[in-house]
């Protein structure tokens, strides 16, 4: 079997190397490809993992995200957020060419479009909402210093950070111009927090990037999709979370979306659960709530303009992500106006 990426054989001398007991053949397969980093699982006659490495065409492979990923969910391991146990970390890709990190296989459901969520109860998925919060206010009140992630973020100064890393982004994947992103950036310079909270971030929290129990979907058995993580505000997780509820985020990932589903609370009951768990104060919140917008509009415009490069050529989801753009940008105005989520 071809799997690009991945070289079975490379993979088997490096867990033996690590001192990992190999039992039998090793076997590999593909769980998910794509624009994001490539995941495999890997498995023998005993044990299971999941290995994780950056795509092979596409997106600059990079030791940053697959260490980012690594370290935090190493660091997490003995905190109440439920994350997979750390097996490897080949940092210079001498392995597979690129850097991975082998994790142990967490058996679960993961719910990604609404065909998966149909799987659910409305008593189920009631339980599992609560649940994806509650672990999210968990990962915000450990502290970085106490698992040794002191060092993994720089808080001072996160929001107006963001705030120039997307308009910069759009920059250089534009594919027109749109007279919103403009006004849009320029308000966000302006409105941006003197004071904010600092916390461990997980940077793309939804359904999709966790495992919930199969028996008990009331349940996460793990967070996954970590390579965005780092120390920053709490809130622009709590917002991100909220604005991709969006129905317009089915282009940008081009499917129907689980977390999109009307089955799910809205962005304002999301929040307050949030804030009820936490026991945060959502200050400035429509400040969060249009950099959320900001950043999905940009990332759908980059989707369209790597396709327009050759990447995920031929898809047509790929390049109509960018049909969002205006809409993200429309309701991150009308956020920091005051006016409708």
């Amino acid at each position: 079997m071809n799997l690009p990426g991945m070289d079975i054989a490379a993979l088997e001398r490096f867990l033996c190397e690590r001192g990992v007991d190999v039992r039998g053949e090793l076997r590999v397969e593909l769980i998910s490809g794509g624009r994001s980093n490539l995941t495999f699982a890997a498995y023998d006659d005993v044990s299971k993992w999941v290995v994780r490495r950056p795509p092979v065409a596409g997106l600059t492979p990079s030791a940053h995200d697959m260490a980012r990923e690594f370290t935090v969910t190493e660091a997490l391991q003995e905190s109440a957020v439920p994350v997979a146990k750390t097996i490897a970390f080949d940092e210079k890709g001498s392995a597979l060419g690129a850097p991975m990190t082998v994790v142990e296989f967490v058996d679960g459901s993961v719910i990604r479009d609404q065909d998966d969520l149909a799987a659910l109860t409305d008593e189920q998925l009631s339980a599992s909402v609560g649940e994806l919060v509650r672990v999210l206010a968990e990962l915000h009140a450990v502290d970085p210093g106490r698992v040794g992630l002191r060092e993994f973020g720089r808080p001072e100064g996160f929001l107006a950070r963001q705030v120039r890393l997307w308009a910069s982004q759009w920059d250089r994947v534009k594919t027109r111009e749109l007279r919103d992103v403009a006004e849009l950036h320029a308000a966000l310079s302006e409105a941006v927090p003197q004071q904010s909270a600092a916390s461990i971030v997980h940077g793309d929290f939804r359904i999709d990037n966790t495992i919930l129990d199969s028996a008990d979907p009331g349940r996460v058995r793990a967070v996954v999709d970590w390579e965005l993580s780092t120390l920053g505000d709490p809130l622009t997780d709590v917002a991100l979370m909220c604005v991709y509820r969006a129905p317009v985020f089915d282009l940008v990932l081009g499917s129907r979306a689980a977390w999109t589903s009307d089955r799910i609370p809205g962005p304002d009951e999301l929040a307050q659960a949030y804030a009820t768990a936490s026991g945060r104060d959502l200050g400035d919140w429509g400040f969060y709530l249009a950099l959320a917008n900001f950043k999905l509009g940009v990332i759908g415009e980059g989707i369209t303009h790597r396709a327009r490069l050759g990447f995920d050529a031929g898809s047509d989801a790929a390049m109509g992500a960018a049909e969002a753009t205006p809409e993200f940008m429309a309701a991150g105005l009308r956020a920091l106006r005051g006016g409708r989520k």
